[in-house]
């Protein structure tokens, strides 16, 4: 099923992108750089979100290390 999947994302994709760039292609060629481009975009994608979630857990920690610091300064700190 996720390679059906593929196909139609993969042929619309293809579609909007020859029509954006103003290609004239047949169906097989249009698919494949559809496909193409959805492999691409995923791995651009995928190492964005996972660039994102380090710097996401970097900000996570620096925030909960201020909560221990105030927590720290106001009740044990006295």
């Amino acid at each position: 099923m996720a390679i059906v999947w593929l196909l139609i994302i993969g042929a619309a994709a293809g579609f909007f992108a020859t029509r954006i760039m103003n290609i004239q292609a047949n169906v097989v060629t249009t698919v494949a750089i559809g496909i193409g481009g959805a492999l691409i975009g995923g791995l651009v994608v995928r190492m964005l979100l996972t660039a994102m979630g380090m710097l996401g857990g970097l900000i996570g920690a620096v925030l909960g290390a201020l909560v221990l610091i105030w927590l720290w300064q106001t009740y044990v700190g006295r």
